[in-house]
């Protein structure tokens, strides 16, 4: 019997990690880069995993492009959810629904969401969950595929050994903090670039764990002890950080553009020891100098801590 590509991935896939890159443009990318990757056409039943503002409803947005939620960071639909209005002998049904499993359930009982996820589902439409965890149990099986964010993003393809939903959400729940604290690192030292060395905002961006990393085509004529010194004391003052506008963040009295302004510590004095590696490293490949910022303990619960095949097939 000749076996498909797509039959040999699922059997073959235990789990993949991704950073999970803070501002939305970002998220959209890796998104659609685990959609090419992972997602086919027969999954029907997707599992998202994860906290308040971590950005699952981005996430989503990236995964299934077009696909209008239900109830995301931007607000509530006041219609009535589409899944459960879904009738098998309507053409004019929805072929894809979402439903945000925690919201749902301040209104309706488990058993009703479940069947109502368990019809769409048997009659070949696909439906994506947001807190899966929490409507896995009155299920009774897990999803096709299952997708947790926190620090990380980990995309896993269950069988009835696991991984199970709530061994994810556990770890991705523990790593989200570390993502808050060194986005709102990045966007302190971005402003503090802005005015006071007068370098435009914005700089290109990457990731790196427990911290974050600012590119640049040449290199700042910037003392990295100095800069660092100016963010920590912005840090110390504990400063209020919130959305203050379409992506816009709000740092004490200033603004910065920002994508991704829910996914913040609410205030600075939450950024746990900040600090600059004193020195620019130099890409040969891309030509770019680097300023490489990180948060937390060195080694406190860092995701490769967190994270093996025991915990996560419980």
């Amino acid at each position: 019997m000749k076996i498909s590509p797509a039959t040999v991935h699922r059997e073959t896939l235990l789990y993949a990690t991704y950073y999970a890159p803070r501002g939305s443009i970002r998220l959209y990318m890796v998104a659609a880069e685990l959609a090419q990757k992972y997602l086919t056409p027969t999954d029907l039943l997707i599992g998202i995993l994860g906290a308040e503002g971590s950005g699952k409803s981005t996430l989503i947005k990236g995964l299934f492009p077009g696909l209008e939620l239900t109830n995301d960071d931007e607000g509530i639909n006041v219609r009535p959810t589409p899944l459960f209005d879904f009738a098998p002998a309507d053409p004019f049904s929805g072929h894809t629904f979402h439903v945000d499993a925690r919201y749902e359930l301040a209104f309706r009982q488990k058993y009703e969401l479940a069947e109502a996820i368990t019809k769409a589902v048997s009659h070949k439409r696909r439906v994506v969950v947001e807190h899966f965890d929490l409507i896995y149990e009155a299920l009774g099986h897990n999803a096709q595929v299952l997708v947790g964010i926190g620090e990380e993003i980990i995309v896993a393809r269950p069988t009835v050994f696991g991984p199970f939903p709530r061994a994810i959400k556990t770890v991705v729940d523990k790593t989200i903090r570390y993502r808050l604290m060194a986005h709102s690192a990045e966007d302190i030292t971005c402003m503090v670039l802005q005015e006071d060395y007068k370098i435009a905002f914005p700089p290109l961006h990457s990731d790196v764990r427990q911290g974050f990393v600012l590119n640049f085509k040449e290199r700042p004529d910037v003392d990295l002890h100095q800069l660092e010194k100016k963010v920590l004391d912005i840090i110390a003052k504990d400063v209020p950080l919130a959305p203050c506008g379409e992506n816009t963040l709000g740092i004490g009295g200033h603004s910065m553009p920002c994508t991704g302004t829910r996914t913040h510590v609410s205030s600075s004095g939450q950024i746990e020891n900040f600090r600059l590696i004193k020195e620019y490293r130099y890409d040969q490949m891309s030509r770019e100098y680097y300023v490489i910022g990180l948060v937390g303990k060195r080694g406190e619960q860092a995701f490769e801590d967190l994270i093996d095949v025991e915990e996560i097939y419980e």
